[in-house]
């Protein structure tokens, strides 16, 4: 990934004048979304909130682009390569899966049939893409694989049972996130984390100064994670070899203190 992306700050005044100089035509979305995002500033008492909201409005315009693929072939394409890249870092047929904000399933179906019946859990704020999740169930045929699709007030994970979860996977989540519901996730997800288990999290990375653009898309340093991961008892990996692949995120792979990697 070049390192002039990873230093810009795409909150920057000067960064947003070039963007839209350069990009005309992407101009009167980000001014819808603005517009949003001020509305639901006043409307939503904390981000969880103002998240589900937006997620409630995207995903009435499309499924698909309210997770993040402009398409159904990147949508197929991201899925699978969430999916390639946990089976081959260690994704097994008899672990259960936690899968943080799991959305309509653009990696999770490949997920619940790959796993045991039974094995996948799937949560989200959002009950709007919920729905579309249990389309995808019945889409791709795997109602008999058992899987569980849960909304969620916070990331808490509260009513989850301990040491149960041999794989807590959240992708595209902390991006659009701000640092205190970062910190509520690594707080709780240890109790969760079955002997051995791991917990990977995808984010988007700057090397210049952590920003965000509206409240959507939220943008952090790695050490600043891995430090917040430390703090709650965990210890972090940066996976290095994800972001070889075309997707624009970065990865972290984090464990109990007491549990070696590997």
């Amino acid at each position: 990934m070049p390192t002039k992306k990873l230093s810009v700050n795409r909150a920057a005044l000067g960064h947003r004048i070039n963007y839209a100089l350069r990009h005309p035509d992407r101009v009167p979305r980000h001014l819808s979304r603005a517009a949003r995002d001020l509305w639901l500033r006043s409307t939503s008492p904390d981000h969880v909130s103002y998240y589900r909201a937006v997620m409630r409005s995207d995903t009435r315009a499309d499924p698909d682009a309210a997770v993040g693929s402009g398409s159904r072939e990147r949508w197929m394409a991201l899925g699978a390569m969430q999916f390639d890249y946990l089976v081959g870092h260690g994704l097994r047929p008899e672990h259960r899966m936690l899968d943080i904000g799991c959305g309509n399933l653009r990696g999770g179906w490949r997920f619940v049939r790959y796993l045991d019946p039974g094995h996948y859990y799937g949560i989200d704020i959002s009950p709007d893409i919920l729905f579309a999740a249990q389309e995808t169930i019945v889409r791709m045929d795997l109602r008999d694989r058992l899987p569980a699709l849960t909304p969620v007030r916070d990331l808490s994970l509260r009513f989850l049972p301990d040491a149960y979860f041999d794989v807590v996977h959240a992708h595209s989540v902390f991006s659009h996130s701000p640092l205190q519901v970062i910190e509520e996730c690594l707080s709780h997800v240890g109790r969760v984390l079955a002997p051995g288990g791991w917990f990977d999290f995808t984010f988007d990375r700057t090397e210049g100064k952590e920003h965000h653009v509206l409240r959507e898309d939220f943008y952090y340093r790695t050490e600043t994670l891995l430090a917040l991961a430390e703090k709650h008892g965990l210890k972090a990996d940066f996976m290095d070899d994800w972001e070889l692949l075309p997707h624009g995120q970065s990865k972290i792979r984090v464990f109990r203190q007491s549990e070696p990697f590997g």
